[in-house]
């Protein structure tokens, strides 16, 4: 299979995209290293059923459709999560959370493949139990992680 990777160069997606290669999927990864290094994903760059392409996802698709093209699922992993980062540009992170799905959600229906959305729990705070629970209360790291909750 052909898997679009969104933030492949961040630590989700270096860890999906190295999993997906290992399976002997096909990844296109996608990131602008807003918040990563591609120096993270240079061992991504050794598998030749990897390429890559630098492109912020709160921009239009159109111009990668071509690239895309071929595509059998789509994994959003495109945010940034650190609360260092998400607090740097709040607006830009809203962005990225809202255009970014948008764009890919409308990739995914007009080419009618599947579409994994994810992020790490990070974003929500400080835990106060491990392992986590679904009901489980957070310590907030700021007030941007009180609208994500």
């Amino acid at each position: 299979m052909k898997i679009v990777v969104t933030g492949a160069c961040g630590f989700i997606g270096v860890n999906m995209s190295a999993r997906l290669l290992k399976d002997g999927h096909e990844v296109l990864g996608l990131d602008n290293f807003y918040t990563s290094d591609r120096k993270k994903a240079n061992t991504l760059f050794a598998y030749p059923s990897f390429s890559f392409l630098q492109k912020d996802i709160t921009e239009p698709w159109d111009d990668i459709e071509s690239t895309l093209e071929g595509a059998d699922a789509i994994c959003n992993l495109a945010c940034p999560a650190s609360p260092v980062w998400y607090m740097k540009d709040p607006i830009y992170t809203t962005k990225v959370s809202v255009q970014g799905i948008l764009h890919a959600l409308d990739y995914a229906t007009k080419k009618k493949i599947p579409i994994l959305h994810a992020s790490t729990s990070e974003v929500y705070g400080d835990p106060l139990e491990h392992p986590q629970k679904e009901n489980l209360l957070w310590k907030r790291k700021s007030d941007w992680t009180a609208l994500l909750l």
